[in-house]
């Protein structure tokens, strides 16, 4: 029986995904060629890469609004540079909620002024700011929704007079958003989408062209745009793979229904670390993850013990990140709510037990 994974990333992918993509691993589109294996410029997989783009645009419903749909390589660490390079002209402003917004705003103070709107970073990110001021003057606002590592997640985006540029890397496509208040939108595939190796950006184009610096060809949105994100050969599995999984959302009902099953293994878990008294949350409330929980052992006597009883129950990935400590517990959307209630059941034996 699998394993109930609750791996930070890369993540849990649904079982027909992963089925299918290992048949395409030995034999594509029935034409007794490994999907690793044919020309990404053949008319399969060109297929496949716009297929994906399109349903990217589907799920979040900008189609047909002026946003391009991109798979690129380098992970959110390559768009943290890109981001700063195609739209920072003199300033930029930036929300800083964690360990990858610390890491966009170095890159973007490259390329200028870079003004932090506010920071959680007082209290060890465990907490949203709120009510903080954005320059009208700023080229771009910058913002994470989610935050893998200590576990909060932005409930509201403000509304802004300057291009809304945000990470959505461990949350997309987990809940329903008004996704045209955004003009740019990056996404590691490995956190809620895929296997590691592309990106997902979505981007409007009418923000792009501001800048008067040289961007190299590689670090161009316009390149990649007009290129269909073929300029060089993209990563053929993890694309196939994310499509697969994209396809799989829009048949289950697409966001709006992954959205309540999230609130039900949220609801369920979050529940059980607040009435547990062997266990507390490590952020707060209002600001809680409905990806990424964290909780503590009220006493670390008991870690082992509950170590030990998670492994029995088959329950992997629960580690909390190596920075932070205690646990973290990622429901990506592929996770079943089954698995949410084996972990329970373990607190909730451990707290008997004892």
């Amino acid at each position: 029986m699998k394993k109930h994974n609750f791996s930070a990333g890369p993540c849990i992918l649904p079982e027909e995904v992963l089925i299918k993509a290992s048949e395409a691993v030995i034999n594509f589109n029935n034409d007794n060629l490994s999907l690793l294996e044919i020309s990404h410029r053949s008319k399969p997989f060109v297929a496949v890469m716009e297929k994906a783009r399109s349903l990217a645009l589907e799920l979040l419903g900008l189609e047909n609004k002026g946003y391009r749909a991109l798979f690129l390589q380098g992970g959110a660490s390559l768009e943290f540079l890109m981001v700063a390079y195609n739209l920072l002209h003199k300033k930029a402003a930036y929300l800083n909620t964690g360990t990858w917004s610390d890491k966009a705003i170095k890159e973007a103070s490259s390329f200028g002024e870079v003004v932090e709107v506010a920071s959680s970073k007082d209290k060890g990110f465990s907490y949203i700011p709120k009510n903080y001021q954005i320059p009208e003057d700023a080229d771009y606002f910058h913002c994470t929704s989610n935050n893998t590592v200590a576990g909060t997640q932005i409930k509201t985006f403000p509304d802004t007079k300057v291009p809304l540029v945000c990470d959505m890397s461990s949350d997309i496509f987990s809940r329903q958003l008004d996704f045209e208040k955004f003009d740019l939108i990056y996404a590691g595939a490995q956190k809620n989408m895929g296997p590691a190796g592309t990106t997902l950006i979505i981007i409007k184009e009418s923000i792009l062209g501001k800048v008067e610096r040289h961007i190299p060809s590689m670090l161009n949105y316009k390149t990649h745009i007009e290129k269909d994100s073929m300029f060089n050969t993209p990563a053929v599995f993890p694309v196939y793979v994310s499509m697969l999984t994209m396809q799989w959302l829009k048949d289950l009902g697409g966001i709006s229904f992954i959205e309540k099953v999230n609130d039900k293994k949220a609801t369920l878990l979050y529940s059980e670390i607040d009435r547990n008294s062997l266990f507390n949350g490590i952020v707060a409330k209002e600001d809680r993850s409905t990806m990424n929980a964290t909780f503590n052992l009220v006493d670390e006597s008991y870690k082992d013990k509950f170590d030990s009883m998670c492994v029995a129950a088959g329950i992997s990935g629960i580690n909390g990140h190596r920075s932070v400590g205690g646990y973290r517990a990622s429901m990506y959307n592929a996770l079943p709510l089954y698995s949410v209630q084996a972990l329970v059941d373990v607190m909730q034996e451990l707290e008997r037990s004892v």
